[in-house]
């Protein structure tokens, strides 16, 4: 046990090996039931007398932190109320560099969950359904590749855009949905979220504006918040971003960046039309904006005709785009990748090399491995047809349930955003509806500025079965129903 002692203080060498062990223990680090070292031990390691280590052994027992059996050792016992208590007065002595480096909080848009929880919670946040994720053929997936590849697979694997064959896969995913791409210009990332991230990284500075869909993705706005950016919301409708006077905010406000969803929004579910995809692109190209599309869920549509990715329309190098099989295989596996052509592209392989080196070479491996031999592909087929059903099941719990809600019916993707009726806010709901066992996200979360979205309401109907969506839609209209009466 490596207890830090000074010898030059004028502090008792027992009462600094006490406070070390004081400190630990009513932190955690050392857990309840934790056996400590004999005092003989301890003496040796730390190069002290043995009855300096018993006393700061008796001062620990008489706090009750510490318990000795005869014939058995010294153990850690739970921490006591009084033990834990006051961390706000220890964070006056943190240093001036830690005060100043974290800031003013964040103001927080909505409630946390309270402490009480239903014993039969419903919830509709997430994305999709865990109990859905392949988890028996992922594993043989694995086993088949630490058994093909060995060590190799539990390297660092390639710097640079990543796994070569995954790159190569990405591409054929691509070309499926109608984008040409080349696997040097596929860079694999953990996550879509850090895809966003590494472009916010190379392409902004704090105090840049970006111009989002408004509601839009709440990552992506915590994202922007962190980064010091100012956000311009610009509306959704059943068609996607509403491109009517995006010219003159373009001339007025001079953004850096778009970001858009333009396939089963989040959280709406709109779909953007083809015409406006195209008037978006010329309007970046025109004011020289870069575009940062992500498509999180494209592959879940489950009626309607797909539109063609901005990126496929892209011709100059005009839009980076953003893909994850995260959402549809397990949220845990964290890979996800970008596609950009031009100088542009090194820069986001640098940024990302310095970050973490690499996203994990055994998931990637993995990964190119579940979906060459066809598993995603039907994987991704029994799962567009579950949760379309889902889709449809909820529709019409929300008909039955929750009259005069007003719904925008998704072609595709995970949720169904709701809009309350006149006078009702989705933030006074959300503590009543958990009460009730239901957990929805709140569309304050989505929207860029404080205030905005209390009449709106996220619902993620992929995570649910029927029979639980319907049971689901039964509490909260009767949570409603309390509310306007």
């Amino acid at each position: 046990m490596r207890i830090p002692i000074d010898r030059s203080l004028t502090t008792p060498l027992y009462r600094q090996i006490e406070t070390w062990l004081k400190e630990n223990i009513s932190s955690g680090g050392l857990a309840p039931g934790t056996r400590l070292p004999a005092s003989r031990v301890l003496a040796d390691e730390l190069g002290v007398s043995r009855i300096t280590v018993k006393n700061a052994y008796a001062g620990l027992e008489s706090d009750g932190l510490i318990l000795t059996r005869e014939g058995s050792g010294t153990y850690v016992m739970p921490p006591t109320a009084d033990s834990t208590r006051g961390s706000e007065d220890d964070a006056l002595t943190w240093p001036l560099w830690q005060v100043e480096a974290a800031g003013e909080p964040q103001p927080r848009v909505d409630p946390g969950r309270p402490q009480y929880r239903h014993p039969q919670l419903i919830s509709f946040t997430g994305v999709g359904d865990p109990r859905l994720f392949p988890l028996r053929d992922f594993a043989h997936t694995l086993q088949d590749v630490l058994h093909r590849d060995g060590l190799s697979a539990l390297e660092y694997g390639a710097f640079g855009g990543g796994y070569g064959p995954l790159r190569e896969t990405v591409t054929h995913v691509l070309a499926s949905q109608g984008i040409q791409a080349h696997p040097q210009n596929v860079l694999i990332t953990s996550g879509s979220q850090q895809a966003l991230a590494l472009a916010c990284q190379v392409l902004l500075k704090a105090g840049d504006v970006v111009v989002v869909e408004k509601p839009t993705y709440n990552m992506a706005l915590d994202l922007f918040r962190f980064l010091g950016l100012k956000m311009i919301g610009v509306p959704v409708d059943e068609g996607g971003m509403q491109i009517d006077g995006l010219e003159t905010l373009l001339q007025q406000v001079h953004p850096r960046l778009i970001y858009t969803i333009p396939n089963f929004q989040n959280p709406s579910g709109a779909c953007m039309s083809g015409a406006r995809r195209r008037q978006l692109l010329a309007l970046a190209q025109r004011y020289n904006v870069p575009i940062l599309e992500d498509d999180f869920v494209g592959d879940l549509r489950y009626e309607g005709h797909g539109q063609p990715a901005i990126k496929a329309l892209d011709g100059g190098g005009h839009v980076i785009y953003v893909g994850t099989f995260s959402k549809m295989l397990m949220p845990g596996l964290r890979v996800g990748y970008l596609l950009a052509n031009g100088p542009i592209f090194k820069r986001l392989v640098d940024q990302k090399q310095a970050q973490d080196l690499t996203t994990a070479p055994l998931m990637q491996r993995a990964l190119d491995r579940y979906v060459t031999v066809g598993r995603y592909q039907a994987h991704l087929r029994r799962t567009t047809r579950l949760y379309r059903a889902r889709r449809d099941a909820m529709l019409g719990a929300i008909r039955r349930h929750l009259p005069g809600v007003r719904v925008l019916p998704p072609q595709g993707g995970l949720f169904a955003w709701l809009k309350l009726p006149d006078g009702l806010s989705s933030l006074r709901l959300l503590p009543l509806a958990l009460e009730a066992g239901v957990e929805f996200a709140p569309g304050t979360r989505f929207f860029p500025l404080p205030g905005e979205g209390e009449p709106f309401l996220r619902l993620n109907f992929a995570a649910c079965t029927p029979e639980e969506i319907e049971q689901g839609m039964l509490r909260l209209g009767q949570v409603l129903r309390r509310m306007e009466g």
